[in-house]
């Protein structure tokens, strides 16, 4: 006896372990149950689709039993595939979102950390510059690269600082920041002199 049947379990479109369970009902009917199992699915949902039961005689299976189950087998393996993908994708998102706290949570440490640092190194330029050291002061003063936030403020405060402290002059010994103007020679009208440098 020749059958396609295993040619049309064959042709259809789907991904799983196909289960038919075939018993004999009342009379000259057959109870066939048809549940589609896919174990590369994870999510337990899937075991909340019920399985397809058909009770009809042998003949109204032979001619369109395969009718009946292609669209039905086909949607519970597109959603059991579906399922799976969903569960990748979230399991992808929690990692992400695990890597982004962390990073979030490890760029705040560092931040703060800077903040110390340049609370430390302003408040010991403070202390400095009270006691009159301005040039020790100044050189306490974080360098503006090292904390871009506050780069302007940094700037300001060493130019504030720079200003008070002396600066040498040629012969070694310290010159207030702002000297006193040099006088020059005055320039007296009794000798006119021509054009040609000489005296008339």
């Amino acid at each position: 006896m020749n059958t396609n049947f295993f040619n049309q379990i064959q042709q259809l479109d789907f991904t799983g372990v196909l289960q038919l369970n075939i018993s004999k009902g009342a009379e000259t009917k057959l109870i066939v149950s048809v549940m589609l199992n896919n174990e590369q699915c994870g999510d337990n949902a899937k075991n909340l689709i019920p399985p397809l039961t058909f009770n009809a005689t042998a003949q109204e299976f032979d001619e369109g039993f395969f009718e009946q189950i292609t669209a039905p087998v086909q949607t519970v393996s597109g959603l059991m595939v579906d399922m799976e993908k969903f569960l990748k994708q979230m399991e992808e998102v929690k990692k992400q979102s695990a890597m982004e706290k962390e990073k979030a949570d490890k760029e705040k440490k560092e931040k703060e950390a800077r903040d110390k640092k340049y609370k430390e190194a302003m408040a010991k330029a403070d202390e400095l510059e009270k006691e009159g050291k301005f040039r020790e002061a100044w050189m306490k003063v974080p360098n503006p690269a090292d904390f871009p936030d506050y780069a302007e403020a940094i700037r300001k405060r060493k130019t504030s600082l720079s200003d008070k402290f002396a600066t040498p002059s040629l012969f070694g010994t310290t010159e207030e920041a702002t000297p006193e103007p040099i006088q020059s020679a005055e320039v007296t009208d009794d000798y006119p002199i021509d054009e040609a440098g000489e005296e008339e």
